[in-house]
């Protein structure tokens, strides 16, 4: 079963580019996406066989996700139930029925670190979220999570310290969250492995000289570990300025 996430920054613009081209490539039996960029109607985009749920934001033009399945969920849930978090179209969750999946859009603490604070209170509130889920039947966790885990995870570690999504507190939630029963299923996979990332900056030829960032994840329940058969980032596939991360696991 083949699990796709991508940050499409914008999907209007990725439609106009490659985006069925890709889709089609990557041939997923779920395809999530951040930072669609959308509100209701704006977009026609129905896919034969797949079946979509949006979560958009209040403001227009900003975040929002995406989940195109091929699977009949049992239930579906946009966000997590607390209305402080629940305005920017940041979550959706689709209750299978050996796992649930959680497609998101993690904030981003922003210039100056001024979202910081909020991003804290977040992933706190996150966190227990997924956890009360994995109680119940394990948790596939992906999307644009905003944060660099490790040194080995971004091209400049030193010179990025403390800038938004390499500061201490950030990386400190990440490995609160994996020590309370999580894996980053990349990682799991492949824990030496460098100069593989999933975002650039746009500036400077970042992609280019693949001066980027692993910030977009697969993160499973520790229990669905033995049936993790690979975990991918797609580098050669563009329109955004992320590309798509896979994960495969065995069927249930």
């Amino acid at each position: 079963m083949k699990f796709i996430s991508w940050n499409v920054n914008g999907l209007r613009a990725v439609v106009g580019k490659n985006f069925l081209e890709a889709f089609h490539q990557l041939d997923a039996d779920f395809f999530c996406l951040q930072e669609t960029k959308l509100q209701a109607g704006q977009i026609d985009l129905d896919i034969p066989g797949y079946t979509s749920y949006w979560n958009y934001a209040e403001k227009k033009g900003y975040s929002g996700t995406a989940i195109f399945t091929r699977h009949q969920p049992l239930s579906v849930t946009y966000g997590m139930g607390i209305e402080e978090h629940d305005t920017e179209g940041r979550l959706i969750t689709l209750e299978m029925k050996d796992f649930y999946l959680v497609c998101c859009y993690t904030p981003n603490s922003q210039d100056g670190l001024k979202r910081l604070d909020y991003r804290m209170q977040w992933e706190d509130d996150l966190r227990r979220y997924l956890s009360a889920l994995d109680q119940k039947k394990p948790v596939i966790y992906c999307g644009d999570l905003n944060v660099a885990h490790q040194e080995i995870d971004l091209k400049n570690p030193k010179t990025n310290r403390m800038n938004p999504g390499f500061t201490d507190q950030e990386r400190q939630k990440m490995t609160l969250l994996l020590e309370s029963g999580f894996t980053d299923t990349f990682r799991f996979l492949h824990p030496d492995q460098k100069d593989i990332y999933s975002w650039w900056s746009y500036r400077f030829k970042a992609r280019e000289k693949n001066t980027g960032w692993r910030i977009d994840y697969f993160i499973t329940s520790n229990s669905l570990q033995p049936r993790i058969q690979s975990a991918s980032i797609h580098t050669d596939i563009f329109g955004s300025d992320h590309c798509p991360v896979e994960m495969v696991i065995e069927e249930g």
